[in-house]
């Protein structure tokens, strides 16, 4: 069920893409992203105000800049420079960063059928995204990246959290933090290239004002709030797989919203991403269904 829990947000996050480029075409990512960020973080603080004890600040420093600051400008460089399907289908990549890095840091082998699929997910997104079949921003693919590196090292941190703090508060700062950092860069960026600030205040409509709201309403306040519950309550490897949601959005967004279109060559490397990135925890939860008592021993 966690699982299926889990897809919700990514299923949201998936479709950022698409808005962005359908609602909020050439707006400044650092301004995008405190838009997304700070104004959830304070609805969400006056759903339920909270305020963080002396020694809780630097942990929540760390996830407002990793978490939301970093992560939010790089989601809307990719947004902005990525086609949707694209960008949706190489964040299933993130099960294969997640288990190599516990793998090195925390010493956590992965089992056979996590090896697996990660290896098979590797070859086919090298074949994917092969500069001789698909043109792509290296920008945006760097972009995608460091994307990737932030929601490993992000969720390390707030899965490590556990109980020691209200699962709420950590949700709130953090995109507080993060909003107020991204605000920050924003208008430092303004000084230095006002231009494109200028023309969203010129140029601003209701379909700006729609893709806002998706983006604050449904990609922040509600995801986040989902994705800070479920750490609590499964493993980080375990939570990235239910990212199978992403690519499966930011397909069907691209498609509906900005027309994107592929080969059925690629199509159908996406699925098999797609497949692989489910591979493993299918097989669990085939073995929960098994032999239960021996799952809840161990």
């Amino acid at each position: 069920m966690n699982i299926l829990l889990a897809m919700i947000p990514a299923f949201f996050w998936g479709t950022t893409y698409a808005v962005t480029q359908y609602t909020l075409p050439n707006w400044p990512p650092l301004l995008l992203g405190a838009l997304r960020a700070l104004p959830a973080g304070l609805l969400l603080l006056m759903v339920k105000p909270t305020l963080p004890k002396k020694g809780e600040w630097q942990v929540l420093f760390s996830l407002g800049l990793i978490n939301i600051a970093t992560f939010f400008g790089l989601i809307f460089v990719m947004a902005l420079t990525l086609p949707s399907a694209i960008s949706g289908v190489g964040m299933v990549s993130v099960p294969v960063v997640a288990m190599v890095f516990h793998w090195l840091v925390g010493k956590k082998r992965p089992n056979v059928f996590q090896a697996f699929s990660g290896i098979t997910l590797v070859i086919l997104a090298w074949l994917l995204f092969d500069p001789n079949s698909i043109s792509l921003n290296p920008i945006g693919l760097g972009a995608m990246l460091a994307a990737i590196m932030c929601i490993v090292v992000g969720s390390t941190i707030t899965k490590s959290l556990g109980n020691k703090m209200d699962w709420w508060g950590v949700l709130t700062w953090q995109l507080v933090i993060g909003g107020v950092i991204l605000s920050l860069a924003s208008l430092f960026h303004f000084f230095i290239d006002s231009t494109p600030y200028i023309d969203v205040y010129n140029n601003f409509n209701g379909n700006n004002f729609a893709g806002l709201l998706w983006v604050v309403g449904f990609n922040t306040a509600l995801s986040y709030g989902m994705y800070v519950w479920l750490l609590q309550k499964m493993s980080v490897v375990d939570f990235t797989f239910g990212s199978i949601a992403n690519p499966i959005a930011g397909i069907v967004s691209g498609l509906l919203l900005i027309g994107d279109s592929f080969t059925t060559y690629q199509y159908a490397l996406m699925f098999g991403m797609i497949v692989m990135s489910l591979l493993p925890q299918i097989i669990i939860a085939i073995r929960q269904v098994k032999s239960p008592t021996a799952i809840k021993v161990g």
